[in-house]
Formats: structure tokens, C-alpha cells, sequence
């Protein structure tokens, strides 16, 4: 990839854009490691957006799109094309009666606050997600039983190829457990609509209270991590198999098996994304040598 080349074309073409070469992963994304992207673009809205992709097509460019970069992570020898940051231009929420209208670069928590103040239900569930909207979309994030199924009524998005914009319904997405018809095709969801219920203000609230304070007792909110690493197998939890096979504070480097929480991988504060995977391959051997489980990554990794 000719980086140099390419981002003087989107400095010319794409005029609201922001560029960044040798982007530092760490700094993007919540485990707090890993490499450097060559360069990260930060479209200033739909226009850009669909510019830059655009480009990048006719480029045959490689890119990535990222969040808020909760669910994550970036091997230490980087990544060798784009990160496309769907990020402040996209993160609008605007309360319409019964629905909350999200640019899909919102904070979920910001969504779910917004929700509560004006005493709409549903979204109690966000309220620790640290995730984006849209990323939440992309992986049907989930807890508590909530999930974005329950909530998206419909979805803008752009292809991948930057031709067109269009909307789609939550029901079209098809989505599933930590899947999303967008996995397979690539399109890009730039705005969320969500249905919610007309609620009590403080039931809402006292529900959030309580789902926060339950997140702060179980989960290492105190250290950078992806949250829940592993997908659950069908028929299990993740957690508890990895703390049946005796890995609960396991180490590699910088990297850990939470003591509070065994489906957490934490970065105790060095960690590599070199330590983290060498810390998933061996929890996935044990679980698989000792239980006959395949534990399947949650995070999406990415880079070389």
C-alpha cells in the first residue's frame, strides 16, 4: 500500500476528513495494546464516509472499521492498510417520542443515559457497555437478557464499496448471538433507530443503578480489557470453564485471567497483544484438553 499516496488523494478529495499515519492501536482501542495502523481516517460524517470508501475500493486499499475499539484487538506488528474511525461526526442522539435516533460513532451508555432521562425502557441493559452504537449493531451486543435485537427497529447504512446508503430493519439483519447479517456483507451502520418503551424515570434509573453495581462486583472494570474474551459455548459459560480447568489468575506477561471474572483476559498494565493471544491459545487448549469445548474469541483480532 502506498500510504503517502493514498492520503494525499483523501487530503484533495475528502475535504472534512482527519488523517493520522502510524495511528497507535493502544490508544484506539480498550485493551490498551498493540500496534500502530498506518494510517487512521476519520470521515466528518455519511458524505465523507461514503468518499472515503469510494476511494479506498478503487485504491484496492485494505481497511477496518472501528469503534470505539471495546471489543478489539490489534497485533503488535499493526495494521497494514486503513482504520476507518466511525467517531465524534457520528455520534449524535436525538430523542423522537418513543425511539432514540443514534449516529452509530455514540457511546451505547451515552444512549442508554439519554433513554433514561427521558423515561424511555429497553436499553437499562447498555448501560455498562462500552461499546459504540454501532458496534454494538455489528456484534448484537447484549446483557442482563437485553439485547440490540430486542431494541433496533432499523439501521442506516453504507456499503462497503461507498456506492450507496440505504436503511434496513433490525429483523433484516438477522441477528443473533454476537453476529449480524454485517459480518458477511461488510456494510457500515452509520445511524441506529431504536423502539423503546415509555417507562418511570426513576424505575429506569434505580434498574441501571443496579446493573452497574452488579458489573462492578463481578466484572475488572478497573483494568483495560475487551470484556467477556470468549463467545459462549452452547451449553456452557466460557467463565466457568476456564475456571474449572484451574486457569483463574493465569499470566502471560502482562496479560491475565481475571481473578474476579475467568471470562475476562485483563491487561494488568504491559501487556502485549502478543501476550494476551499466547494467554487465549493456552486457555483454549486447556478448556479443549480438559472439557472436549472450543473456546471461540468474542474480539475481533486483527493486523499482523
Amino acid at each position: 500500500m502506498n500510504t503517502e499516496a493514498i492520503k494525499e488523494r483523501l487530503k484533495r478529495e475528502v475535504k472534512g476528513i482527519k488523517l493520522e499515519e502510524k495511528a497507535p492501536m493502544k490508544r484506539y482501542t480498550s485493551f490498551r495494546a498493540g500496534g500502530e495502523a498506518e494510517l487512521m481516517a476519520m470521515p466528518d460524517g455519511v458524505h465523507d464516509l461514503k468518499r472515503l470508501l469510494v476511494i479506498l475500493e478503487e485504491e484496492k486499499c485494505p481497511f477496518f472499521i472501528l469503534g470505539n475499539g471495546s471489543n478489539v484487538l490489534v497485533r503488535d506488528g499493526g495494521y497494514r492498510g486503513v482504520i476507518v474511525k466511525i467517531g465524534e461526526s457520528f455520534a449524535s442522539i436525538e430523542g423522537r417520542e418513543d425511539r432514540l435516533v443514534c449516529g452509530c460513532g455514540a457511546l451505547l451508555s451515552a444512549a442508554a443515559r439519554e433513554a433514561a432521562e427521558r423515561g424511555l425502557s429497553g436499553l437499562e441493559f447498555a448501560s455498562g457497555i462500552p461499546g459504540s452504537v454501532g458496534g454494538a449493531v455489528f456484534m448484537n451486543a447484549g446483557a442482563y437478557d437485553g439485547e440490540m435485537a430486542h431494541v433496533l427497529e432499523k439501521v442506516r447504512l453504507v456499503s462497503r464499496d461507498g456506492s450507496r446508503d440505504f436503511y434496513v430493519t433490525g429483523k433484516e439483519l438477522q441477528m443473533g448471538y454476537r453476529h449480524t447479517l454485517l459480518h458477511e456483507t461488510g456494510d457500515i451502520a452509520v445511524e441506529a433507530v431504536m423502539k423503546l418503551k415509555a417507562g418511570d424515570r426513576e424505575t429506569i434509573k434505580l434498574k441501571m443503578a443496579d446493573f452497574t453495581e452488579r458489573r462492578n462486583k463481578k466484572q475488572p472494570v478497573a483494568y483495560p480489557s475487551a470484556g467477556s474474551f470468549f463467545k459462549r459455548p452452547e451449553g456452557y459459560f466460557a467463565g466457568k470453564l476456564i475456571q474449572d480447568a484451574g486457569l483463574k489468575g493465569l499470566s502471560v506477561g502482562g496479560a491475565r485471567v481475571s481473578e474476579l471474572h475467568s471470562g475476562f483476559i485483563i491487561n494488568t498494565g504491559n501487556a502485549t497483544a502478543g501476550d494476551i493471544l499466547r494467554l487465549m491459545e493456552i486457555v483454549q487448549a486447556a478448556v479443549m484438553d480438559r472439557f472436549n469445548v472450543r473456546l471461540e474469541p468474542e474480539v475481533r483480532i486483527i493486523g499482523e
